[in-house]
């Protein structure tokens, strides 16, 4: 028995998810989990459809293509792939490699379900850590005037490795404009903060100095607008008076790691649409 996973947005109208439905049904496609969403500001609809082919009547090319024809007259944007074929993801890191661990870790233990295929830093502090668990690990150092070429060096690992997902896991570079809308939807950023609040540099001091009663991570997809693209995760933890930087910095790793980790399967697992400047999650 196959599993495949079906994600599909297009305009809101009537009848869209009855079309989808009795194409699947027609096809003898076994439904195991659905979840949709219309929205009534953009007019538009999203769902996220599991299935596998118990009873499938036609091979799968031959219902992909009753799909791609479906597709066409309700101007719908769809991802269909076999469930166990787990996409590809780079992971950038810089110094700080709490995140790195925690995804390595679910990783390694299989509750992450991707290809972690190779790990690009501009530092080498993370580099015996990433071999351990032997995947290829890419040092890019970033100067002054070669950000263009670094930048190029990450999309070739991308290209090379066919990953569909870039995770800035503290990568504490700032991409260019042009790397961003290459990867449009397809590199997500952990901030150490609950935006829209603190962003850019040193949110946890800015944070201490307003007082805060929580403190939070969000898990977002790069834009060239920093720290401002739409967002899948927040994680927060109450705080007080009494904490001091350092313990915010701490109790911040944990969060941040959480967070990133959630936001990472999601997207993998297909339950993350882009609506804008926002986010539909399909659970």
């Amino acid at each position: 028995m196959n599993h495949y996973i079906l994600t599909w947005q297009c305009p809101d109208s009537t009848g869209v998810l009855a079309q989808v439905a009795q194409n699947l049904y027609e096809h003898g496609a076994f439904v195991t989990e659905t979840s949709q969403y219309s929205d009534p500001y953009t007019d538009t609809f999203f769902s996220r459809i599991a299935f596998d082919d118990r009873n499938m009547t036609v091979p799968i090319e031959e219902f992909t293509q009753g799909i791609e024809e479906l597709a066409q007259p309700l101007a719908m944007q769809y991802r269909l792939r076999k469930k166990d074929d787990f996409p590809n993801i780079v992971i950038a890191v810089s110094k700080y490699d709490h995140c790195l661990v925690s995804l390595l870790t679910k990783w390694k233990a299989g509750v992450l379900p991707a290809n972690i295929v190779a790990v690009v830093s501009n530092h080498q502090e993370c580099q015996g850590l990433v071999e351990w668990h032997k995947i290829p690990f890419h040092y890019c150092p970033m100067h002054n005037d070669n950000k263009p070429e670094q930048e190029a060096a990450i999309l070739s690992v991308m290209d090379n490795t066919d990953a569909d997902l870039l995770v800035l896991a503290r990568y504490m570079q700032i991409l260019s404009d042009d790397m961003c809308e290459k990867l449009r939807g397809h590199a997500i950023n952990i901030h150490h903060s609950f935006l829209p609040s603190f962003k850019g540099a040193r949110p946890y001091h800015q944070a201490h100095k307003r007082g805060v009663k929580v403190i939070g991570a969000t898990a977002h997809y790069v834009t060239a607008d920093l720290d401002e693209g739409p967002i899948i995760v927040q994680e927060v933890k109450p705080i007080n008076h009494t904490y001091t930087i350092d313990q915010m910095v701490h109790l911040g790793h944990d969060i941040e790691a959480t967070a990133l980790c959630h936001a990472v399967k999601m997207h993998v697992e297909q339950r993350i649409c882009l609506n804008g400047d926002k986010t539909v999650i399909l659970n």
